[in-house]
This record gives C-alpha cells, structure tokens and sequence, in this order.
C-alpha cells in the first residue's frame, strides 16, 4: 500500500500524518524478524509460563527495541509512530509483543526527566541489549489504577533512601535489569495536591534482590510474567532518583501517553492477525455444501471488527502525530486506547466463533491469541476508566464517585 502524506488542523495547528503502509522498510524488517518465530514457539512459552528470551535478543539485535533511544545513546532516534509500527507488525505476525514493548516507554521517564549522568549510564547499555528495562513498579494492591494514593514510601537516609511497600502486577520483574518504581517521598496528607510528594526512581534489580527486594511470581491467565514485589527497609542510592524529588507523578504522564499509544498498535497488530484468520477459515471452511463465510453472521462480526481497526489506526496515527509536536495528546492517546481494545476484543470474539470447537484447540492458536485479548480491555488501563478520563476531561461532566 502506498503512503500518503495528510494534514489535520487541532485549533489552527497542522498536524502531518502518513496514510496507507508508512514505514514500509521497518515493516518489512519486523516481519523478517517475526518470521523465525512462528505460531509454535509462542504456544511453547505459553505452555511452559517461559519468557521468550531469544525473541527478545532478536529484536534487541535489529535495534528495534532500541527505536526511541537518540542515537548519540547507541538508539536509532525514530519517533513514537516508528515505535508503534513495530509493535503494530509484531503482534500482526501473531508474536508476542508485550514481552518486549515496557522498554520503549519507560525509557523516555529516563530520557526526557533523567540526569545526564543516568542518561550516559544506562541508556547506552539499553540500546545494546547489556541491560533490560521492563519492569515498571506502579500498581498497589489496595489502590489499583488510583495512582496518587499509593501507599509505597521512600524515606531520606544518610546516604540515599529506604524504600517500603509493595507493587503488584509487576510484568517482567524476574527478567528485567532495571526497574522504575514510584513511592511516595511526602505523605499525601502533606501535600496540597495529590499529585505531589511523588517520586520516580530507578533501581538495580540484582543489586537489591535478597537484601530488602522480593521479587514472587503470579501465576495468571496470560503469560506476562506478572509478578509481585516487596520492598522491606530496601536501601538504595541518592542518584537512583529520577529527575526532582516529588515531581515523579507528572514525569510518568507522558510515559503513559507513549504506553497507551504503543500498546493500542499491538492491539491494532493483533486484530489483523484475528481478521486474517478467521477470513482464511471462513472461506476454507465448508459446511451444507458452502463457505461458512456466505453466512452474513459470520460476515458481520469480522465486518464491524474491521471498520473499528480502520478507525483506531487513524486515531493511533493522530496521538501519535501530536505526540512528536509536542501538543496535548492525553484525550487521543485514551481514545486510541479504547478504540484498539474494543476492536481487538470483538476480533478475537468473532474469530473464536468463526472456528466453532476448533478455536479451543491449541493446534490453531485463536485461544491463546484471545486470552491476550480480553486482557486489552483492562491492562494497562481499563476501558471503563478511559470512559470516565473523556467524561470529565473532555466533555466536562462531573467527576463520578
């Protein structure tokens, strides 16, 4: 498909976008890299809860995983909308992207808010693959997406601080080199917004385990190597804060922006690859002497989920645009978010149906593919949460208690 440069004005600003295949020499060398690791390696390290190390050093060594690193730090400098293509064809060739997609938007909290020290130290070492940063310590077990209530703290010491308390959901703590935790460094009953008196740092995961970090496994219904950790009295270094102290709220937003864009271009990937399969099906597939794809209700559901992928490509294309202009991109990133996991879940629903009693069998890969799926609609965010963000943010509706 060829790509077509477009404009779109937000209040007399020109955004530029690309339509039709943009970044086709990238495309091109996903699906070289994805190639290697066909639909039997991913139900491998499903069924053995194993991470897929030599994907990941597979990607590492393309430099794709490396996209959003500058280049003086050994990246290649490319923009969110490069970073999203990747992970848009991972998921199409039916890889497993999450296994690898944390660096890519973690590490801006480092570039954009980091200290040049911390930017000379780490960066390089993760644009070469000699240090994985995947893990991202946020969510609490008594405050959920309630990110200012946090209840982890980071006490001053002599020498740096004591970090206590404990995350959950956790995805790959045990495979990680580096994590980014967020703590409260000043009780939020101190603070005059809530926002406040919260901190970013980022530790060394095998300097800390077993001397005030844990690190406990959670078996769950995907394998995103979800874990729990524990701080207790786990004593780390000044310099492993993250830009200023109490500021650590405010640096993760545009993170999560970038989070919420690249993880609706994996659902976006993973749509297509339903819609490919079950297309493929619904025409091989011949009962009462016909396609079962003749039959308008398996017609109609894989219709809708594609009309919905087409509208949350654009959308991914517009957070993304106003993104690298540096514009308020909050509301898009949301509603790219919510479209993609819409489409993937409706998808997945109607390629399991499409496949009647085969969809169960692990032969044909649409059940492990759809438990990815459901989870769209909850991690990183909920749906039901971006509904209320563009409720209250953006219609100006009361907040809801």
């Amino acid at each position: 498909m060829m790509s077509t440069a477009t404009s779109a004005s937000l209040n007399g600003d020109v955004i530029s976008m690309e339509i039709g295949e943009d970044y086709a020499d990238i495309r091109a060398s996903v699906r070289r890299v994805c190639a290697d690791f066909p639909d039997e390696y991913w139900s491998r390290k499903d069924e053995a809860e194993a991470y897929p190390t030599e994907f990941i050093n597979a990607l590492t060594g393309a430099g794709f995983l490396a996209a959003l690193i500058p280049e003086e730090y050994g990246g290649t400098g490319l923009p969110l909308r490069a970073a999203a293509v990747i992970m848009e064809e991972i998921c199409a060739a039916g890889c497993h992207a999450a296994a690898g997609h944390a660096q890519m938007y973690i590490m801006g909290t480092i570039l954009r808010h980091g200290s040049d020290e911390q930017k000379r130290r780490y960066l390089p070492g993760i644009a070469a693959g000699k240090l994985r940063l995947q893990a991202f310590g946020v969510t609490e077990p008594t405050t959920g997406s309630d990110t200012t209530q946090i209840k982890t703290r980071a006490t001053r010491s002599a020498d740096g601080y004591v970090l206590n308390g404990q995350k959950v959901w956790t995805s790959r703590a045990e495979h990680s080199d580096l994590m980014l935790v967020l703590a409260r460094t000043t009780p939020a009953n101190e603070v005059a917004k809530r926002i406040d008196g919260i901190s970013t740092f980022l530790i060394d995961i095998h300097a800390c385990l077993g001397k005030g970090l844990e690190i406990r496994p959670i078996k769950a219904m995907v394998n995103h190597h979800a874990t729990e950790v524990f701080f207790d009295n786990l004593h780390i270094p000044a310099n492993a804060l993250v830009g200023a102290e109490g500021k650590g709220f405010r640096y993760i937003l545009d993170g999560m922006n970038a989070e919420r864009m690249i993880t609706a271009a994996e659902a976006l990937g993973s749509t297509r690859w339903f819609l490919r399969a079950a297309t493929q099906y619904a025409n091989d597939r011949v009962v009462f002497g016909r396609p079962i794809g003749a039959n308008q209700g398996i017609q109609f559901p894989l219709a809708q989920a594609h009309i919905q992928s087409e509208a949350a490509d654009m959308m991914i294309r517009r957070a993304t645009a106003l993104f690298e202009s540096g514009k308020p991109c909050g509301a898009e990133a949301n509603m790219a978010r919510y479209l993609a996991a819409e489409g993937l879940w409706n998808a997945a629903e109607a390629c399991m149906q499409t496949h009647g009693g085969f969809g169960f069998a692990r032969e044909y890969h649409i059940e492990r593919k759809w438990r990815e799926a459901r989870l769209a609609r909850i991690a990183p965010i909920s749906t039901n949460l971006i509904l209320a963000n563009i409720a209250q943010h953006t219609l100006g509706l009361p907040r809801s208690y």
